[in-house]
């Protein structure tokens, strides 16, 4: 059962609002301390040292406390123990509504329903009427809507690929993601309004996009740096024992960069990528892989050994960015150019590093 609004979740939830933004005005401080959590939240999982989950309810001590703080909260798990569906880290999620610069009785799109809280969020300061909220999960979505009526409100849930937009309501004044993108959905354009702002998690940051003509936009990545749930698509498993068999390179790009000051440009220069790393006893990295869906792998040893195998050969992207990149650079330092068939990033001037997005139909 979820646990009741009472007067602990009260204070607790009125000091955790407060607290998600000390040094700035935010208009969304009130719908945090109004919209109770806990609600969407009726357990989530926690991972202990040997890597088994553990499901936290009403009745665990600290249930309420982990839901009135500053976290992450896994709510849903695969048959494989894998995540599937979260409630975001709530300052990332108050940073993103005040990107959206949403105002009462704008129209909004969400993109990845999740729990329902931002669903909620969004339909307390606005006006249910004007939410439109969608997932690709049925469980989801019905948990949500159940959630949200529970507590008052009724947006618009719908079942299917947010990346398809919702047709039957456009267009939107805004249109906002809480799950990964590789790109900016063709669709939002088609159903934005004249000036739209989108917001969405692109790689390993938020971007924020005004639309300035039909297809067309601007935009930049906030400074956050954010890490969401993707989109679920088929997953490619690494080649590792062929890489294996590949003759060795030798290269002067730390292994663990990958992992640290060039985690947000590789999301640029290689989409939907994946990493790993093998550690020591003391946990200090020995070696990582990466590799993409197309099966193109590689390995790098902190010894400077590095093989690769597939179509492309992917720590040749990882040397010319450690070689463009002299520290970590600042997220809002990367901006957008949008056209009809084309994103393209560019760095800091748009004659500058740059790389297209893939698009997203």
């Amino acid at each position: 059962m979820t646990e009741p609004d009472n007067d602990t979740a009260a204070v607790l939830r009125k000091e955790f609002a407060t607290g998600l933004a000390p040094a700035r005005t935010s208009r969304w401080v009130e719908a945090f301390a109004s919209v109770p959590r806990h609600a969407f939240v009726p357990a989530f999982y926690t991972q202990g040292p040997d890597g088994a989950w553990e499901r936290v309810g009403p009745a665990d001590p600290g249930y309420l406390e982990a839901v009135y703080s500053d976290r992450a909260l896994t709510t849903q798990l695969d048959e494989r123990g894998i995540p599937t569906s979260s409630s975001s880290e709530p300052s990332v999620m108050l940073t993103m509504l005040d990107a959206l610069d949403a105002a009462e009785g704008d129209t909004v799109f969400e993109l990845g329903t999740g729990t329902g809280y931002n669903a909620a969020l969004l339909s307390h300061r606005l006006g249910e009427q004007n939410v439109t909220t969608i997932d690709v999960d049925p469980d989801l979505t019905e948990a949500a809507a159940r959630r949200l009526a529970g507590v008052g409100l009724r947006p618009f849930v719908a079942t299917g690929d947010g990346a398809g937009g919702w047709p039957g309501r456009a267009p939107y004044q805004r249109l906002i993601a809480t799950a990964a993108l590789r790109s900016i959905p063709d669709a939002f354009f088609r159903q934005a309004a004249p000036g739209a702002v989108i917001v969405a998690p692109v790689g390993y940051g938020i971007l924020r996009v005004t639309v300035t003509d039909p297809g067309c936009g601007t935009g930049y990545f906030l400074p956050t740096p954010a890490y969401f749930m993707p989109r679920r698509t088929p997953s490619v498993p690494p080649a590792f024992a062929q890489a294996e068999t590949a003759e060795p390179t030798t290269t002067t790009a730390a292994p663990s960069d990958i992992l640290g000051r060039l985690r947000f440009p590789l999301a640029l220069a290689l989409p939907g990528h994946t990493t790993c790393s093998w550690r020591d006893d003391d946990g200090d990295v020995t070696a990582v892989g990466i590799w993409t869906e197309d099966g193109s792998t590689a390995t790098a040893h902190v010894s400077g050994k590095v093989r690769q195998v597939g179509p492309r050969r992917l720590w040749d992207v990882v040397e010319s960015l450690a070689e463009t990149f002299a520290g970590e650079p600042e997220r809002q330092e990367f901006r957008v150019s949008i056209t009809p068939g084309r994103q393209t990033v560019w760095y800091r001037t748009q004659d500058g590093p740059a790389w297209d997005l893939p698009q997203l139909g």
